[in-house]
C-alpha cells in the first residue's frame, strides 16, 4: 500500500482526511506542522506529500525546500493543500518544487484524484529505471570487467538493489535494515561516485558495465 504524508496544523482536517485515504487503501502518516512532518519524513519516509502553506515553526514552502534538498525526497510527489489562493502563491509553490496545488476548501474526491494521478507518474518514472535495467541486458558486453566500486560491503549491497529499480523500502526489507539505513547508504554511494540522484546512478552503473552477473560476482567476492 501507498503511504501517504499528510501535513496541516488543522487536527479536523488532518483527521477527516487520514480517515477518507485509509478507507481507500492508503497507509496515511500526519504531522501538525513543517518541522515535524520533515522528522516523520526522514525516519521513514512517504510515497506522497500533502501538505498545507501556513503553520508555525516551519511553513509548507520551506518544508518543500527542505524536502528537495534531501536525496530521499527528490521525486517525492508533493501536492500542496492551501487556502492561499493568489497566483503568486500558487507559482511560489510549483517553482519551489511542488508538483500540484490545491486551494481549500475542496472536494476529497479532487484531492484523491490528484493523488493517484501522481502516484501514476511516479510509478511511470519507476517503470522508465526498469526500461533502463532491461535495455542495459541487450548492450555488448563490455571488453573489459569494470573496476572495483569504491563502496563499503553494505553499501555495494544498495548499489545492486537500486539499480534494479527497488525503493528504499522494498531494499531494507530484502537487507533487513531500515529504509533510513538504505537512505545513509544511498548518500554515501551518490556521494563517492559524484552523482545527484537514483537515475543517475542507474546510468552509470550500465554506462560503466556494471550489469547485474558482474554486481553479483563482486558482492560475493
Amino acid at each position: 500500500m501507498k503511504k501517504i504524508l499528510i501535513v496541516d496544523d488543522d487536527t479536523t482536517l488532518r483527521v477527516a482526511l487520514e480517515r477518507y485515504l485509509v478507507k481507500r487503501g492508503f497507509v496515511v502518516q500526519t504531522a501538525a506542522s513543517g518541522m515535524s512532518a520533515l522528522g516523520t519524513f526522514q525516519e521513514d519516509p512517504a510515497d506522497l506529500i500533502v501538505s498545507d502553506i501556513l503553520m508555525s515553526e516551519m511553513d509548507g514552502f520551506e518544508f518543500c525546500r527542505r524536502i528537495r534538498a534531501s536525496r530521499s525526497g527528490q521525486l517525492v510527489p508533493f501536492i500542496f493543500l492551501s487556502s492561499r489562493s493568489d497566483v503568486e502563491d500558487r507559482v511560489q509553490g510549483h517553482s519551489i518544487g511542488a508538483d500540484d496545488y490545491l486551494i481549500k476548501p475542496f472536494e476529497a474526491r479532487e484531492l484523491l484524484a490528484k493523488i493517484e494521478s501522481q502516484l501514476e507518474r511516479s510509478r511511470r518514472t519507476h517503470a522508465e529505471i526498469i526500461r533502463l535495467l532491461q535495455q542495459a541486458t541487450v548492450l555488448p558486453t563490455p571488453p573489459v570487467s569494470p573496476a572495483p566500486l569504491p563502496l563499503t560491503p553494505a553499501e555495494e549491497k544498495v548499489f545492486w538493489e537500486v539499480i534494479q529499480g527497488h525503493t528504499n523500502k522494498q531494499i531494507g526489507e530484502h537487507l533487513f535494515v531500515s529504509p533510513r539505513t538504505v537512505q545513509t547508504h544511498l548518500s554515501n554511494i551518490l556521494n563517492k561516485l559524484e552523482l545527484d540522484n537514483r537515475s543517475q546512478l542507474v546510468r552509470y552503473a550500465f554506462e560503466q558495465g556494471y550489469k547485474p552477473s558482474s554486481l553479483e560476482m563482486m558482492v560475493a567476492e
